[in-house]
C-alpha cells in the first residue's frame, strides 16, 4: 500500500495548539484589574475541578496558565500626578468635534465597548501625561485631541 494513503491517527492532522499570547511589555494594572485577574484564575480552577472531559480540561488549563502568568506578573500602576491623565484616569476628550470619555486601564481589563482602553492603545498613549485644556497630537494630526477633563 502506498504511503500516501496510510493514516496513522487523527491526531497527526490536527492543528497544533499554542499558548495564549502574552502582551509585550510591563503588565501594569489598576487595582480593579488585579482583582479581575484573580477572579478569573479562581473561576478557571473551579471549572477544571468540575470538568470531566479531558479535551475541555486541556483547554481550561491553557487558559489558566495564561491567567496565572498575568496574575504573577501584574504590577499596580503608580497613580498619575494630580490632574494628569494616566492609568486609572477617567479622561474626557474632544476629537473632531465630538466629546467622549474613557478610562485608561491595563491590557486584561480593557473593554472598548465599556469605554475602558488599554494604556498601550494609540489614543491612551496620546493623552497620557496631558492635563485638562491641553491639545495633543493623534493619528498623525497635530493637536487633534483636546483634553476636556480628567477624573
Amino acid at each position: 500500500m502506498s504511503v500516501a494513503f496510510r493514516r496513522e491517527s487523527d491526531d497527526e492532522h490536527k492543528e497544533p495548539e499554542f499558548e495564549l499570547p502574552i502582551p509585550v511589555g510591563p503588565n501594569l494594572v489598576t487595582e480593579r484589574g488585579l482583582a479581575l485577574i484573580a477572579a478569573r484564575v479562581a473561576a478557571l480552577e473551579a471549572q477544571i475541578a468540575a470538568e470531566s472531559d479531558p479535551d475541555a480540561v486541556k483547554k481550561l488549563r491553557r487558559d489558566l496558565r495564561y491567567w496565572t502568568t498575568r496574575h504573577a506578573t501584574a504590577q499596580i500602576a503608580p497613580p498619575p500626578a494630580a490632574g494628569e491623565a494616566g492609568i486609572g484616569s477617567r479622561v474626557t476628550i474632544r476629537l473632531k468635534g465630538k466629546e467622549r470619555s474613557f478610562t485608561i486601564t491595563g491590557h486584561d481589563e480593557a473593554d472598548p465597548a465599556a469605554h475602558l482602553i488599554a494604556f498601550t492603545a494609540p489614543l491612551a498613549r496620546a493623552v497620557m501625561g496631558a492635563t485638562a485644556g491641553e491639545r495633543v497630537d493623534f493619528a498623525g494630526e497635530e493637536e487633534a485631541v483636546e483634553i476636556v477633563a480628567i477624573g
